[in-house]
């Protein structure tokens, strides 16, 4: 589907604190087209996207398990918005995959591994940056169970105080960290720009386009749950397609200057 740019519709400009690179406006069809774009890029490629569908699965179950050591189920909602932050750095090697279908090319898995350092300084300032948050965020669990009162029994109706105090804290930084990564991966695996140049950017594309973005952002959202209620088995394709996926919503929302020439 082409796009229209209209810089008016843009949110963020250049500014004080970096460069903002345009976005195209969005229509509500776009997130499932990059869905059906990224079928296809996973049947083109069966054997890297299982490589990184193992990668992903073997992740959550690690996570879970860590939270059975705790014996406090009450945990598992941090958990789960931990492996969100953490997706999207884990996704790049993926992003390099459907850039090298639309160059011509045939990927490989080492050329994918290698794309996580194309912009080396920048992507892991990034993971540094989803780090932090997911620490600051444990750190926000950790206090509202500490504060909550200690003789609450397991009964649901007593639970649900404190399960929607953690659900909406948890549901507002899950907001604010996809702002700020729905595209910065994808253009610091594509351009050498710097961290702050693509988080702007990915805060505008978002912005600029609310309601589409949105709907991308529920989409992502319910694969989540539909991973944790299969025991993770379903992320061995759920989080490849969303990441492939990603990448085809990063070319059609952010802007060049010039035409994409793929050799």
């Amino acid at each position: 589907m082409s796009h229209t740019m209209r810089k008016e519709e843009n949110a963020l400009h250049d500014n004080e604190l970096g460069r903002v690179i345009p976005c195209n406006a969005l229509d509500w069809s776009d997130p499932f087209n990059w869905l059906r774009l990224g079928l296809m890029d996973m049947t083109k490629a069966p054997l890297v996207t299982l490589f990184y569908g193992i990668i992903f699965t073997l992740v959550p179950i690690g996570i879970m398990y860590l939270v059975s050591l705790t014996e406090n189920h009450l945990v598992i909602a941090p958990a789960i918005v931990c492996f969100m932050l953490v997706g999207p750095f884990l996704a790049a090697g993926l992003y390099d995959v459907s850039w090298e279908f639309e160059k011509g090319h045939k990927p490989t898995l080492w050329h994918s591994i290698k794309a996580m350092s194309r912009n080396n300084v920048h992507e892991w300032a990034f993971a540094i940056l989803l780090l932090v948050i997911m620490i600051f965020w444990l750190r926000i669990a950790s206090l509202i169970h500490a504060l909550y009162p200690p003789y609450i029994s397991d009964d649901f109706s007593e639970l649900l105080p404190f399960l929607a105090l953690g659900t909406g804290v948890g549901a507002l930084l899950s907001a604010f960290v996809f702002t700020i990564s729905a595209f910065t991966q994808p253009i610091l695996v594509e351009r050498k720009v710097d961290l702050m140049t693509a988080v702007l950017s990915s805060i505008n594309a978002v912005w600029s386009n609310k309601g589409v973005m949105a709907v991308w952002a529920a989409i992502i959202g319910v694969g989540v749950v539909i991973g944790f209620l299969t025991q993770f088995i379903a992320f061995l394709v759920i989080m490849p397609l969303l990441a492939f996926a990603t990448w085809h919503g990063y070319i059609a929302t952010i802007t060049t200057k010039r035409k994409r020439r793929f050799e």
